[in-house]
């Protein structure tokens, strides 16, 4: 198998030696101003008339969005589609719990795994800072997971264990090639250790790495691709660069400066009975229930997740979007040059198969390698992610399309439910003007 080859370009290595140099890698600046336009996008924004789109297949999209809250399959729903920096459609439907309130524009989703590509972000920030290189062993931040050995046996996390032949490189802690387990499921004796004793129960990432040193690793470092607990491991690597928390370091670095106001590991208890929408599962009968939360949003009793633990509006998570496709800025403040967006875009685990749908995985988020099919029209280069409760999103940086969905379910609808991230990107696509 050919290995991964993260950087061939010879400036990107000039550039990260030259800012270890200039910088003392844990030094970090101080955040740029709070951004003065934040108002944007709301539903007053999108353009009457968009060129590049068909009317009537806009309204496809927005009418197929509308009938999953119309058949009941999710409670409501709101999305943003952005194209050339101009916001084509957003728009909202149904209600935040069955029989509740609307959605609306301050609505608070649960989004998960989206947590991921922000948490790439702020690592690109310390990248460009020359604070890790994706050669490093991750013993170098984190010298507690020194330690690890490997399951061979699937079936037991006594038997068959052998040492780790090296410590996980940082391009592999990014990418889901470590070796990390996560608990999604429990179809190995690894996963099912991480269920039993989640290292996300505990109060914060130091502990939860003390924790996660104990898990043997699914395979050695670099074999293959597994989704995994290694975002969490990024984000304690980040405290221990910048000698602060992961939310205070987005805050200051991300979320102050996009104006992403209402992105936050914890909200108020008001919030949460007004603005944070449900989540809706269906049971072992087929019969909807509401899914329980694993932790506290409005108590500070466990560690902020990196890999899963935000909570975001769909305007804040579209002016996120808008900044990959702007090539790392909006409404003046920089957040990434465009060379990193580039890079953190980028496939970074060579010919490595096992991600979702075959594509490949930048810093962050998945990267479409194949052509584009009538299934999946994106083209090569579109990045994009979701998250366990139902939210996702896409980056298109070849036609400088992004889309942001939100709705709160875990799990599917049953058959014949629609496929809100498939159809929505194949109506948008659907009805672009070639």
């Amino acid at each position: 198998m050919k290995r991964p080859a993260p950087f061939t370009n010879t400036k990107f290595w000039l550039t990260a030696a030259l800012a270890s140099v200039l910088a003392a890698c844990t030094a970090m600046e101080a955040p740029a101003p709070v951004a003065a336009k934040t108002a944007w996008p709301t539903a007053a924004d999108v353009v009457a008339s968009a060129p590049a789109f068909a009317p009537a297949g806009l309204a496809a999209l927005d009418a197929r969005m509308k009938e999953a809250v119309d058949l009941g399959q999710v409670a409501g729903l709101q999305y943003a589609l952005v194209k050339d920096g101009k916001l084509i459609a957003y728009n909202t439907f149904g209600a935040q719990s069955y029989d509740g309130p609307p959605v609306t524009d301050d609505t608070i989703f649960r989004i998960r795994s989206m947590t991921k590509p922000i948490v790439g972000v702020a690592m690109m920030q310390l990248w460009e800072k020359g604070a890790w290189k994706p050669e490093d062993p991750i013993t170098k931040f984190l010298p507690e997971l020194g330690i690890l050995k490997v399951a061979t046996n699937r079936d037991s996390l006594t038997e068959g264990l052998v040492p780790a032949t090296r410590a996980p490189t940082m391009n592999e802690v990014m990418t889901h090639t470590a070796g990390f387990g996560y608990g999604l499921s429990a179809g190995n004796a690894v996963d099912k250790e991480f269920q039993r004793d989640n290292p996300h129960a505990q109060p914060n990432l130091q502990a939860a790495m003390k924790r996660l040193a104990e898990i043997p690793l699914l395979f050695q470092p670099g074999e293959r691709w597994s989704y995994s607990y290694t975002v969490d491991v990024q984000a304690a690597a980040l405290e221990k660069i910048t000698g602060t928390t992961l939310g205070a370091y987005l805050d200051a670095n991300i979320f102050k400066p996009l104006g992403m106001n209402d992105t936050a590991f914890f909200i108020s208890e008001e919030d949460y009975k007004n603005r944070l929408a449900t989540v809706y599962t269906r049971n072992a009968a087929g019969e909807r229930e509401v899914y329980p939360d694993g932790y506290s949003f409005t108590v500070r009793n466990h560690h902020e997740s990196g890999g899963g633990g935000l909570t975001s509006t769909t305007h804040d998570y579209v002016r996120f979007v808008q900044m990959l496709l702007n090539d790392g800025s909006l409404d003046g403040q920089q957040i990434l040059k465009p060379e990193t967006v580039k890079l953190m875009m980028s496939n970074q685990i060579g010919d490595t198969k096992g991600v979702f749908g075959g594509a490949g995985f930048g810093w962050g988020g998945a990267v479409k390698l194949a052509a584009p099919t009538e299934a999946s029209p994106a083209p090569a280069g579109t990045y994009d992610w979701f998250g366990i409760d139902g939210t996702w999103f896409w980056v298109d940086p070849v036609k400088k399309i992004g889309f942001v969905g939100m709705i709160q379910r875990r799990g599917n609808a049953g058959a014949g439910a629609i496929n809100l991230r498939s159809e929505s990107q194949q109506l948008v696509y659907k009805t672009l003007v070639k």
